[in-house]
C-alpha cells in the first residue's frame, strides 16, 4: 500500500489486493472499485500480448523464437477475441488468459535450449499448446478442433517466410503476415500498430456478417445503460410530464396483474381437467395441452409469489431484498424479470408486450380446459411453450 499527496493536500491512496487490516472495512465498502478489463480488438490484444514480455527478455533471442512468439501472440489474441462473437466464436465460454501465453512461451524457450540447431518440433508445439496450455480449458470437441486448426495453420516452417496469419484471406483486401526475422522489439510493436489498422471478423476466419450480432448486443447494452442512468426520482420535466418512481410503476403492475387480471383465479386445476377425460380418450392433443398448462401454472405461481412478496415489502411486512430490487428495476425498465424468464417460454419481448402475449396464451389454454376432448379448430403453435 502506498500513499501520495497532491498539491492541494488531498491524499491519493493505492491499495493492493493482498489481505490487510490497515484500512477499515467501512471505507473499503464506500470506495470506488476499479478493475482491469481485457483489451478490445485484435490490435490491442496483440500489443498487450507482445508487450507482456519485456524487451530485455526477448531482444537477444533467436529470430525463430521471435517469429514463433509473434504467431503465438496472434493465436492468443484470436482465441480471446472470438469470445465476443458468442456461439459463432466458441460453443462455450473459456477462461483463456495471459498465463496461457506465458506458459507456452516458457515451453517454447525450453525446447530451443534443449534442441539447439535441431529440427523445430512443430507437431509437439501443436499438441502442447492446443491440447494442454490452451486446450486444457476447452471441453467441447469442436472447439478443440478449431483451436488446433489455428495452430496447424501457423505452426509450420512457412512461419519463417512471412506466413499469412489471417485464415482464408486471399483476395479479400486484408493481410497480416509474420514479419521478417531479425526485427527489434520496437519494430514488432511498430509493425502491429501500422498493419492492424482496421478491425474485421475476417481476421478470425469468420464471415463479415458475424459482427452484426455482436454489434447489436453491444448497442443494446449501451442503450440499456443510458436508460438506467435516467432520473428515477419523482418530479416534473420541462414539458410538464410527471416522472414516476420505480416503486410507483411496480405498485401499478402489482395492481394490474393481481387485481385487474386476477391472476390467482387463472391457476389451472389440472386434476379437474384430467377428470373430464379418461385414458381411452386421451391422445397427443390432450397430452400436449396438459403439459402446456402445467408449464403455465409454474410460471403464474412464480409471478404471484414474487409480486405478493414485493407487495409485502412495500407495506413494510418484509425487508426489501436484492431479488425484490431486481424485480422493481425490471418492471420499471419494461423488462421481463429473470425469475419469470427462467420458467417462461423463449421471448425477446419487453414486459408489456410479453404480458399481452401471455394473456393470449392463457385464452388458448382456457379453450382446452373447457372442452379437453374436442380439438380446437385453430391452434396457435407459436403460443405453446414447446411448439
Amino acid at each position: 500500500m502506498a500513499v501520495d499527496v497532491f498539491d492541494d493536500g488531498w491524499p491519493e491512496l493505492f491499495l493492493s489486493a493482498e489481505p490487510q487490516d490497515l484500512v477499515p472495512i467501512g471505507i473499503l465498502d464506500r470506495s470506488i472499485k476499479l478493475v482491469q478489463e481485457p483489451p478490445n480488438g485484435l490490435k490491442a490484444n496483440m500489443l498487450g500480448a507482445w508487450q507482456y514480455f519485456s524487451k530485455d527478455e526477448i531482444e537477444d533471442k533467436d529470430p525463430k523464437i521471435k517469429s514463433i512468439l509473434f504467431a503465438l501472440c496472434y493465436f492468443h489474441s484470436t482465441l480471446i477475441e472470438r469470445k465476443r462473437f458468442g456461439p459463432k466464436g466458441w460453443n462455450m465460454g473459456y477462461p483463456f488468459n495471459i498465463g496461457d501465453l506465458r506458459d507456452s512461451y516458457l515451453v517454447l524457450n525450453k525446447q530451443f535450449e534443449q534442441n539447439q540447431g535441431g529440427k523445430i518440433p512443430f507437431e509437439d508445439f501443436i499438441y502442447i499448446f492446443g491440447d494442454i496450455m490452451y486446450g486444457g480449458h476447452i471441453v467441447d470437441q469442436l472447439d478443440r478442433d478449431l483451436c488446433k486448426s489455428y495452430l496447424k495453420q501457423i505452426m509450420n516452417p512457412a512461419l519463417f517466410e512471412e506466413l499469412e496469419l489471417f485464415p482464408f484471406i486471399e483476395g479479400k483486401g486484408f493481410s497480416f503476415k509474420v514479419p521478417s526475422a531479425g526485427l527489434t522489439y520496437e519494430k514488432y510493436i511498430e509493425y502491429i500498430e501500422t498493419t492492424l489498422v482496421q478491425e474485421t471478423p475476417l481476421a478470425y476466419g469468420l464471415h463479415p456478417n458475424a459482427e452484426i450480432g455482436f454489434r447489436t448486443a453491444q448497442c443494446t447494452r449501451l442503450f440499456s445503460t443510458l436508460v438506467e442512468l435516467q432520473p428515477k426520482d419523482e418530479g416534473a420535466t420541462t414539458d410538464g410530464a410527471v416522472i414516476r418512481t420505480p416503486v410507483e410503476v411496480a405498485q401499478e403492475m402489482i395492481k394490474f396483474i393481481m387485481e385487474e387480471k386476477e391472476m390467482r383465479q387463472k391457476i389451472y386445476n389440472i386434476d379437474e381437467v384430467k377428470n373430464k377425460m379418461d385414458e381411452d380418450n386421451k391422445g397427443p392433443y390432450q397430452n400436449v395441452f396438459l403439459q402446456e398448462i402445467e408449464y403455465m401454472n409454474n410460471l403464474m405461481k412464480e409471478m404471484i409469489r414474487s409480486l405478493e412478496e414485493l407487495d409485502q415489502g412495500f407495506r413494510g411486512l418484509l425487508t426489501i431484498s436484492d431479488p425484490m430490487e431486481a424485480l422493481i428495476n425490471s418492471i420499471f425498465y419494461n423488462r421481463v424479470p429473470s425469475s419469470w424468464t427462467a420458467l417462461a417460454y423463449p421471448s425477446k419481448r419487453g414486459l408489456g408486450s410479453w404480458l399481452e402475449n401471455m394473456w393470449k396464451r392463457i385464452d388458448q389454454y382456457d379453450q382446452f380446459k373447457e372442452d379437453p376432448l374436442t380439438p380446437a379448430k385453430v391452434i396457435y403453435i407459436n403460443r405453446l411453450f414447446n411448439p
